[in-house]
């Protein structure tokens, strides 16, 4: 291609590479095109490998955050079984087989709740196959090793969320425990708990985060000007089907009232387009080559797109000349070296051939964007072109259902073997973005999730600790203290965790939404409040969680726990 290159570009093979470009040929694998790639016209829809560590991270942390709870759970009800474990000892029970008999109840419990997983797996896969557009299927004959697997993880996560409780209660003194004195922990065991709850927070509150980044970066992309008006156009691809008859088709549908404006051409700013490079030099003598692109137009696209022209005109059937004319954006007349008086300019371009073809500037039209909003506006060149295979119209909000019906009718008057299709150009906008609109909804689901079994963790711990001040809380109550100071001390706890767990998702969730945003040429800055949001919303949950038990511990009677003193 070294050949071809220099006549087109005007560059050798090896300058071209020196600048950072590349061309040639390579081998892919089949299995990397649909996590692995972002080419154009891939054999298939691309997925992105990111978002599966994402996904399959939270999913861990989920789990994690439940083997948490189970810990403190279990710890919390310790004193319900310390003198189970206490008439044990003393029986002749040592501490080993105690350890075991703690493990086996949880390995049981982890058996049955895979089962439940299995089974709820089972009936809401398709609603999740709905919300993430994918297919996919739980099938236990096809995929042999699934089953020896998950029962493989199951024991992990077993003995993983069982073995602190178990080595927790079998150590508990017989003596002591028959005595009645409860079992208050080490300090160490817990600091252990109330790190146990933060990490919990820690991840909700950074989940909570992102959530709300993501929408509203999803918000920003749909409000934001485009440069064209997507709202109220049809677009009826494939009209090449009709042959010669797709001008006839065309002039046919400029006769409906319904119809304002229409306009042939393959290249749209929104969804599947043609695509098309056009290396230019700017001006006839220039040996500076300049890369655009190019849309091929008709003098009705421009006005059935809504777009604006900063300078010029547009192209006119009043003008002979406009087959050599050319409309830039103006991103293309700055890079070109004209950003006010492009109007009049002429750029040339050559062929493989080596003929030589020179277009005179005749408008510039306000930058539009044609392209992703994760992509910068690209120098674009519009040329003159009746190139058909695509029908755009403008089209009024009444009676679309009537119109569509008269175009299916009128379609199949030219042709009976292909089927009449169209799509709105505001659908095929949103479809460019239904990537990052699924993971929005699966995130903000996780976090839900994620949030909910979190506060199951801060109950437990809120039990355990209304549990072990059972007799500061009768004493307090018998010298005068009020229901709502001692909701307030036990409450007072869970606040500094939760505060410390907010100072430490805040910037971890501020630096990975923020390498998130940076995919998007376009993008929201990451406000104050968001963090704000995700803490308050946090603290009151836990509060509103913490209360229950708190208030509990509060109202009950002071004698109970007063009479052995």
């Amino acid at each position: 291609m070294g050949p071809q290159l220099q006549k087109a570009m005007g560059m050798s093979l090896a300058e071209f590479r020196k600048k950072g470009n590349d061309i040639g040929l390579y081998l892919q694998p089949l299995t990397a095109i649909h996590l692995h790639s972002d080419f154009a016209f891939d054999l298939g829809t691309n997925g992105n490998v990111q978002y599966v560590y994402i996904f399959g991270a939270i999913a861990l942390f989920m789990l994690i955050i439940a083997c948490i709870n189970f810990m403190n759970l279990s710890t919390a009800g310790a004193s319900k079984r310390a003198k189970e474990v206490g008439i044990r000892k003393v029986l002749g029970s040592v501490r080993q087989s105690l350890t075991r008999q703690f493990l086996v109840e949880s390995l049981l419990l982890t058996a049955f709740s895979l089962l439940v997983a299995i089974a709820l797996v089972y009936m809401t896969l398709p609603l999740f196959n709905e919300l993430a557009g994918k297919s996919l299927t739980l099938n236990f004959i096809t995929t042999p090793w699934l089953l020896p697997s998950l029962l493989l993880f199951g024991l992990f996560v077993g003995v993983l969320a069982g073995s602190y409780p178990a080595f927790f209660l079998s150590s508990f003194k017989p003596i002591a425990v028959l005595k009645g004195l409860k079992f208050t922990g080490s300090s160490h065991s817990i600091g252990l708990r109330s790190g146990l709850v933060v990490v919990q927070f820690f991840i909700s509150i950074a989940l909570t985060i992102g959530t709300t980044v993501v929408y509203q970066q999803l918000s920003y992309i749909q409000n934001k000007k485009l440069g064209y008006n997507k709202d109220q156009v049809l677009v009826l691809p494939e009209t090449w089907l009709l042959g010669k008859n797709e001008a006839v088709f065309r002039d046919q549908i400029m006769q409906d009232s319904r119809v304002v404006n229409v306009s042939t051409s393959s290249y749209l700013p929104a969804g599947p387009s043609n695509n098309n490079n056009f290396f230019v030099y700017p001006e006839a003598n220039s040996t500076q080559l300049v890369k655009t692109l190019r849309y091929d137009v008709d003098y009705a696209y421009i006005p059935t797109l809504g777009m604006e022209m900063a300078a010029g005109r547009n192209f006119s059937k009043a003008y002979g000349t406009d087959s050599s004319g050319v409309i830039l954006n103006e991103t293309a007349a700055k890079t070109l070296g004209w950003p006010t008086n492009a109007l009049g300019h002429t750029i040339s371009r050559s062929d493989n051939q080596g003929h030589t073809s020179t277009y005179r500037v005749i408008g510039v039209v306000k930058d539009f964007h044609f392209k992703s909003l994760h992509e910068p506006i690209s120098p674009l060149v519009m040329t003159l072109g009746q190139t058909g295979g695509t029908v755009i119209l403008k089209v009024k909000a009444k009676d679309i259902s009537g119109l569509l019906a008269s175009l299916k009718t009128q379609w199949n008057q030219f042709t009976a073997d292909s089927p009449f299709t169209y799509a709105f150009l505001d659908e095929r906008f949103n479809n460019t973005y239904k990537a990052e609109q699924k993971i929005g909804q699966i995130l903000g689901l996780f976090a839900g999730l994620t949030i909910f079994v979190a506060c199951l963790g801060l109950f437990g711990l809120a039990m355990f600790t209304a549990e072990q001040r059972q007799k500061e809380i009768g004493v307090r109550k018998v010298l005068g203290a009020s229901v709502a100071s001692i909701v307030g001390l036990l409450s007072k706890d869970f606040l500094k965790l939760i505060a410390i767990a907010i100072m430490l998702a805040s910037p971890v969730a501020w630096y990975a939404m923020n390498r998130w945003l940076q995919d998007f040429a376009y993008r929201i800055d990451i406000a104050w409040w968001v963090f704000m949001l995700a803490g308050l919303l946090a603290t009151g949950i836990a509060l509103l969680t913490v209360s229950f038990q708190s208030v509990k511990a509060a109202l009950m009677n002071p004698v109970k726990s007063l009479r052995s003193e």
